[in-house]
């Protein structure tokens, strides 16, 4: 299976991978499964880093490079996937969000995250328990 994970998942699996849940993370791990990152994720982190709050001490560098030692592979933004966003409907305001449902949409992928607005998007959303802490 091909998955994306979203910013949440992302840092739970480098910095605290005790918060996913037992099922997630044995897909997580699963060497049949494909981990995808997405760039606009560490597009996020980089710009929530970059604020220098307290509560958000994540390095950009670090989130990526420990990522790809993981075994995930990072997903780029295309200009189809850019573009896909015009057709999005409005369901939920946060880019970051908006950018990654595009990208799972446009190449098919199961988008797995923490925030229950974004399942209105598709099927191919899959909320899991959780609650997001990143903000």
């Amino acid at each position: 299976m091909r998955c994306l994970i979203d910013t949440q998942i992302l840092l739970w699996s480098v910095y605290q991978p005790e918060k996913i849940p037992s099922g997630l993370a044995s897909r997580l791990i699963d060497p049949a499964s494909e981990i995808l990152f997405s760039s606009v994720s560490l597009a996020e982190i980089a710009i929530k880093f970059s604020l220098g709050r307290a509560d958000f001490p994540f390095l950009p560098d670090e989130v990526g490079s420990v990522a790809i030692e993981t075994g995930f592979t990072e997903l780029p933004l295309t200009w189809r996937q850019s573009a896909r966003l015009a057709g999005l409907p409005w369901h939920h305001r946060d880019p970051f969000d908006r950018l990654l449902v595009a990208q799972a949409l446009e190449e098919g992928l199961k988008l797995i995250t923490t925030d229950g607005h974004l399942s209105r998007y598709s099927d191919l959303v899959e909320r899991i328990p959780g609650q997001a802490t990143i903000g």
